[in-house]
């Protein structure tokens, strides 16, 4: 276990290390960006280790390996983020743990969480995924609404009970105008939470950018860098 520990601290020196030039570079505070660790696939003691070496943000992208990981470590001072694309059947089991839903992409999945929420009385923090790869009125590859359904979607959650507006989430396009161009992409989406706060002055969190790109996200502006690989290694392929 000593020998797990090691390998986080070391890997979290050196996105910590990545982070921090990322914010020199951009003539950015340290302090504006938040790490969110992706621990999807690994195991509650690695989020443990994690929480003893001052992890305090936690994201995970599906409701069966999450739930009951975050049963085990509901003693640890930690927000968890769900980033994946978000069923309205697993909506229920989503609000007993995650604080923030990073994946919210359409007015249904809308109206569950707003219930669920009442329900349980909790507040939910929501991000506007956002599709960049995207036609107007489509939704992506990789779940998210196009750039033109924010408004409306926005004003939804923000109208909602138990829900808060936090602000916009994306994932880097790998297809249409943007893809290979992972900073053109952020700074699309930092224009699209500008536009965002004229009308919803809180909803100021931009999370955007992962273990390959977080140099590009953190220069765009992102507050929030979602990193999984960098962390914890690289996954074990399942089945």
């Amino acid at each position: 276990m000593t020998d797990r520990k090691d390998e986080l601290a070391a890997n979290l020196a050196k996105v910590e290390q990545r982070i921090a030039a990322a914010c020199a570079a951009a003539g950015r505070a340290r302090e504006e960006v938040t790490l969110i660790v992706v621990t999807k696939t690994y195991p509650a003691s690695d989020v443990r280790m994690l929480s003893e070496l001052g992890v305090r943000h936690v994201a995970e992208n599906k409701d069966q390996d999450a739930a009951p990981k975050a049963a085990e470590c509901s003693d640890l001072p930690l927000t968890w983020h769900f980033v994946g694309q978000l069923q309205t059947n697993k909506v229920r089991s989503v609000v007993g743990y995650a604080d923030l839903v990073q994946s919210v992409d359409r007015s249904k999945l809308v109206t569950a969480l707003s219930k669920e929420a009442v329900k349980a009385g909790r507040e939910v923090g929501c991000l506007i995924q956002v599709a960049l790869d995207a036609g107007s009125g489509e939704r992506g590859e990789r779940g998210g609404v196009a750039p033109g359904g924010i408004e409306e979607l926005a004003d939804l959650v923000a109208r909602a009970p138990g829900l808060r507006l936090d602000g916009l989430m994306t994932v880097a396009p790998l297809t249409g105008e943007y893809a290979g161009r992972e900073q053109a992409a952020f700074e699309r989406l930092m224009d699209l939470s500008t536009d965002l706060r004229r009308a919803h002055q809180a909803a100021n969190m931009v999370s955007a950018g992962m273990s390959a790109d977080l140099e590009q996200a953190v220069a765009a502006g992102a507050t929030h860098v979602r990193v999984g690989t960098a962390v914890l290694g690289v996954r074990p392929r399942l089945g």
